[in-house]
């Protein structure tokens, strides 16, 4: 951390701005992450599960990668607040430094052994995400960004995909089963890019979905009513890899509450939007 002191002119008052050293932070971060991805191969823990809501569950594994890294992120930087999605952020104020964690993206996959999920990780500053990890620990892969640092998978610099059209792209259409009350919308969706992409995909988690856009494995995403921890690292992955993310109407994408989520390379993101909101 450093911290700089500036004094206003003709007072005696000083103004204390602290700056987080993202460098640092993410490879104590990263060491964390991993480590935590290690308790998805619990299978006696995710067997023991409980209902939030019909389509909506916790397991032992969701609660034990969230008190491990609640407890590493304090020890790391403790004057940085966390927000976690297995517990009240009433208390949170997004206007300082902020932790967002989603402990096990994919939850319901986890539960099958549908081995889609990932821990996701954000450091938000000021409302900004400026910091970014999500680790899927199937396949080993750890996608990290710093805020003007460029996107990375297992340290190697990826991008978004160079298609040009909607018609030669692979887009995942995200169903969200917890927010049924949307699946008209979402099917119109569906419907709506298949007919006009070479096909669509649906992988189960809204992190690596967005991780997967940055790498360019796929060229667009869309699912609505998703969760600040559910899109917050993988927003600034893609951002960092060249990609555009926005709200399905095409408005900011802000961690404020619950959110439709848009992200794409550049050049068919315009084109996926309007798709969408025809």
């Amino acid at each position: 951390m450093t911290t700089k002191t500036t004094r206003e002119c003709g007072t005696d008052e000083e103004e204390t701005v602290m700056a987080l050293d993202t460098e640092k932070l993410l490879e104590q971060a990263s060491q964390a992450v991993r480590e935590a991805g290690e308790l998805f191969a619990r299978r006696d823990m995710a067997g023991h599960i409980r209902q939030k809501g019909a389509t909506d569950f916790v397991t032992q594994v969701d609660l034990e990668v969230q008190s491990m890294l609640q407890k590493r992120l304090a020890e790391i930087a403790p004057e940085v607040q966390f927000m976690g999605e297995e517990q009240d952020n009433s208390q949170v104020d997004l206007s300082g430094a902020v932790w967002v964690l989603d402990p096990v993206d994919g939850t319901t996959n986890l539960i099958h052994g549908y081995c889609h999920s990932a821990v996701s990780l954000a450091l938000a500053e000021g409302g900004e995400v400026t910091m970014a990890l999500i680790y899927d620990p199937y396949a080993g892969e750890l996608f990290t960004a710093r805020k003007g640092h460029g996107a990375f998978c297992n340290g190697v610099p990826i991008q978004v995909s160079g298609a040009q059209h909607l018609s030669n792209s692979l887009v995942d259409v995200g169903t969200n089963p917890g927010e049924r009350h949307l699946a008209d919308r979402t099917f119109a969706w569906m419907r709506a890019i298949y007919d006009a992409s070479h096909d669509v995909r649906r992988i189960g988690a809204a992190s690596i979905c967005l991780c997967y856009v940055a790498a360019g494995r796929i060229d667009g995403y869309v699912e609505g009513g998703l969760k600040p921890w559910d899109f917050g690292a993988g927003m600034l992955l893609v951002q960092e890899a060249g990609g555009m993310v926005t709200t399905a109407e095409g408005a900011p994408l802000t961690l404020n509450g619950p959110s439709s989520v848009m992200a794409a390379n550049g050049h068919i993101g315009p084109e996926l939007l309007a798709l969408i909101n025809q």
